[in-house]
């Protein structure tokens, strides 16, 4: 596909009145029109070696050690346990021992101190709370303390150094589908072995919604509350235990100038990777099933937009970065699980 213009990029100060549009012109013939449909963004996708279990939804990642690590989720007919490392340099999976706990699909999963965990979730009937330490150097897991808030599932969980963090997610103390959303965070000392409480998120009650941490600080935002999405972006300080809000999601503001119309980067059940201090967010379902990529810069705290997913369209996949590549895998499409894998270079430009 040829493409007329590369707009390098549009950068998006959420919340702002004035919206800053770079556009860049490539053309044999000259430039199209500020509403030309033929305008792309800066990103690439690649399509790499499929996942090696069966397509699921509501998977786990993490990566240790340059690895990415892919199990539990729900193949529309069971739940699963199985465990598959890929290795980037090889572009293959290859099995890892299966997690111990219960089949489960909506868990949280995290990396820290060379180790991965994984915990809550659900496994169809019941909200969990338990949790596993994966070894990736004996292929071996073990289970340690128990998450201590409430049994949940599909709540959120980023990582600093070696402390990793669970907050938000909908549960209860009782077993089957009652429960609350919730907003109270812990965090797990990887050296240590200990949970503690930490200050709970500062936003509405959320499930679904999206994290990553950069340079030291969580941030988590998107998702739902009560059957609306939320706008909200907030930033988690480790060092002082204090969230402070960022710009919101959403802009309706149109520029007649620029024929934008405004945007939104709300979703839940998106995906996230961080490459190079910048954080990703990307699919997911707003009103419908989202294929928009949105770069954050948290230094300038702004939105930069980038070439849409070019795979089927998909919510609750799993997202992982390695070196200076994002990917994607697994995920669903209403009844329908996908199984493959899609790398994505942000620096590139699309000229399929």
């Amino acid at each position: 596909m040829n493409r007329k213009r590369v707009e390098f990029p549009r950068v998006l100060k959420t919340g702002a009145t004035l919206l800053v549009v770079l556009r860049i012109c490539m053309s044999l013939t000259g430039c199209s029109g500020s509403g030309s449909s033929d305008t792309t963004y800066l990103g690439e996708w690649y399509k790499k070696s499929s996942y090696e279990g069966v397509a699921r939804s509501g998977a786990v990642s993490f990566v240790i050690d340059g690895k990415a690590y892919v199990g539990t989720g729900y193949d529309g007919d069971k739940w699963l346990k199985d465990f598959y490392m890929y290795d980037a340099d090889k572009n293959n999976w290859f099995k890892r021992a299966d997690f111990p706990g219960v089949a489960r699909n909506a868990a949280v999963a995290f990396a820290a101190n060379g180790k991965g965990y994984v915990g809550t979730g659900s496994d169809g009937t019941t909200f969990l709370k338990d949790f596993y330490e994966y070894d990736p150097i004996a292929d071996s897991w073990t289970q340690i303390a128990d998450f201590p808030g409430l049994p949940r599932y599909e709540a959120a969980a980023f990582a600093i150094d070696n402390m990793g963090y669970v907050t938000s997610g909908y549960g209860g103390a009782d077993a089957g589908t009652s429960g609350n959303y919730l907003k109270d965070m812990y965090a797990y000392n990887a050296v240590t072995g200990e949970w503690s409480q930490k200050a709970s998120y500062s936003g509405d009650k959320l499930v679904n919604a999206f994290a990553f941490a950069i340079d030291g600080k969580g941030y988590v935002g998107g998702g739902m509350n009560n059957g609306v999405l939320n706008q909200q972006f907030w930033e988690y300080d480790p060092i002082n235990d204090i969230w402070n809000v960022k710009n919101d999601l959403q802009d309706d503001a149109v520029d007649t100038d620029t024929n934008d119309s405004g945007y939104t980067i709300a979703r839940q059940l998106g995906v996230t990777f961080v490459i190079n201090g910048k954080g990703y967010v990307l699919l997911g379902t707003r009103a419908t099933l989202d294929a928009g990529v949105w770069e954050y810069n948290p230094s300038t705290d702004t939105w930069t937009q980038k070439n849409s997913f070019e795979g089927s369209v998909r919510d609750s996949a799993v997202g992982f970065a390695l070196g200076n590549d994002g990917y994607v895998a697994t995920g669903r499409s209403s009844s329908l699980r996908f199984d493959d894998l899609w790398m994505f270079d942000p620096t590139a430009v699309d000229v399929d």
